[in-house]
């Protein structure tokens, strides 16, 4: 064992003087650019340039990587990455907005894949790889690297999956609970673990193939008891599943670039993760067990109540807010699906042109995705200083005339607060019932959020439903306003 572990340290120190100081410079570099590049991301008005910056870095990373390994088949590396750029373009160019949630999923599913496939790769051809003695006998560092790599990226590949199929309505966004499933999952992690530990022992083809079998297992069985209503916790988790999976792999390839970023990605994603989980009361460690969100999905998507409501036209919103001071938007999944982001700007530039002051208020989890209404919003180019988040705009709905509510039915439910059996109870929400009127749109009253609950706003004296697609009723407003 200790001689093993010696002929690796030599190898790895070896391995790192053949490296001329230049490639550790550009990779460094690329770092850099990574890190530039969540900067960049982490606010609306500097999204462009962070995007730059990540291109850029990938751009130095890949170029880097082929030409200090010396590719015998680069003709058909660069073929691939044509073609995989095409595709990424037309995918870019065509998908709706709408749709952006289950492209992300998709998106992780093909880091897990790669990833697993990269793991079989150096099982299979360890000495080129550069991890095993001339004789194939895989360093044991180099068994943890590759088999936790492989476990993870499993996993982000078959949860992906699920996820993708609850998010694009293939598979019921209601949780499948399986009798002990905390059991079977705990059995299976158990396992998986255990069969890592003993790889650094024996690397017979069995144990390799028997964690990576496992790992599409638990990625499937963690998935599928999370309800639809909680798919933004699972998009940013699987992300950091993908994030961590690529580092793990970045190990095993002795590849600094690949750690950097699987590493900034692992850990950015879980840090979004766990600021979601707040602004749903939720606990963080649940969702890695694959509990959550079973309990907040469960209701039957129908309307319980038959409760008295008043009923408003385009007409009697565009009065309300023509003649209002301060006017509060909140977007939802609703905006999203109809795509009205346009028009909602529209209907917002006409307001301030009539002297209201117009703000956009953001709950943390409104849409399918983190960061969902705020893209949809810099599409339609609001200006970012009228968009505000919960915890900095809460606090403003008992001073606004208006809460123009579109689409927003789960983060604006009082029952959060109220009622200690909702499945919602804990969450925070934006207070539009604090405002002097509330303007709901909404296709219909027989409907409800995604997490199946009713909303007591919709029955207080103080709101006026608006129900129709949420594109024409705003056009309806804005010639109402005109």
């Amino acid at each position: 064992m200790s001689s093993s572990l010696f002929s690796m340290m030599a190898a790895v120190a070896d391995a790192a003087h053949a490296v001329p100081a230049w490639v550790a410079l550009a990779y460094l570099i690329s770092g850099v650019f990574f890190i530039l590049a969540l900067r960049g991301l982490s606010s609306p008005a500097s999204s462009r340039r962070g995007n730059r910056f990540g291109m850029a870095g990938m751009a130095i990373a890949v170029a880097t990587t082929l030409y200090t390994h010396n590719v015998v088949a680069l003709p058909e590396i660069v073929a691939a990455i044509a073609i995989g750029g095409v595709i990424g373009f037309v995918i870019a160019r065509k998908i709706a907005m709408t749709d952006m949630p289950q492209l992300v999923a998709a998106f992780h599913s093909l880091v897990g894949m790669a990833a697993v496939v990269v793991g079989a790769a150096a099982y299979l051809s360890p000495v080129a790889f550069g991890i095993a003695d001339a004789d194939g006998s895989i360093f044991p560092a180099s068994r943890v690297e590759m088999g936790l790599g492989v476990a993870i990226g499993a996993i982000t590949f078959s949860g992906s999956v699920i996820a993708f199929l609850k998010l694009n309505g293939n598979m019921s966004g209601k949780p499948i609970l399986l009798p002990l499933r905390h059991l079977i999952n705990l059995g299976t992690l158990a396992a998986i673990l255990g069969l890592v530990a003993y790889f650094t022992q024996d690397q017979s083809p069995w144990i390799f193939w028997t964690v990576t079998a496992l790992s599409f297992l638990i990625g499937f069985l963690l998935i599928i008891p999370i309800g639809g209503a909680d798919m933004p916790v699972v998009v940013s988790m699987l992300n950091s599943y993908s994030g961590w999976a690529a580092a793990a792999m970045g190990f095993t390839l002795g590849n600094t670039a690949m750690i950097i970023t699987g590493a900034l990605v692992g850990s950015s994603g879980a840090i979004l993760s766990y600021i979601m989980c707040k602004a749903m009361n939720r606990g963080f460690l649940s969702v890695i067990a694959g509990g959550f969100g079973a309990e907040a999905a469960s209701g039957d998507g129908e309307a319980k109540e038959q409760r008295p409501w008043k009923r408003g036209s385009a007409e009697d919103a565009a009065f309300l807010m023509g003649e209002a001071d301060n006017v509060i938007i909140v977007p939802g999944y609703g905006m999203a699906v109809s795509q009205a982001q346009h028009a909602l700007r529209e209907m917002g530039d006409m307001l301030k042109e009539k002297g209201v002051n117009v703000k956009y208020a953001i709950h943390p989890v409104a849409g399918r995705m983190p960061g969902h209404m705020n893209v949809l919003l810099a599409e339609a180019n609001v200006p970012y200083d009228e968009v505000f988040e919960l915890e900095d705009i809460n606090s403003e709905f008992g001073q606004a005339d208006v809460a123009f509510v579109i689409g927003a039915n789960d983060v604006t439910n009082p029952a959060a607060k109220t009622d200690k059996t909702s499945p919602i109870y804990g969450m925070p929400i934006l207070d539009v019932a604090n405002a002097k009127s509330v303007l709901f749109v909404k296709r219909s009253m027989g409907g409800v959020g995604y997490a199946g609950v009713d909303n007591d706003v919709f029955y207080m004296d103080n709101t006026m439903m608006l129900l129709a697609d949420a594109k024409k009723m705003v056009e309806e407003i804005v010639k109402a306003l005109d």
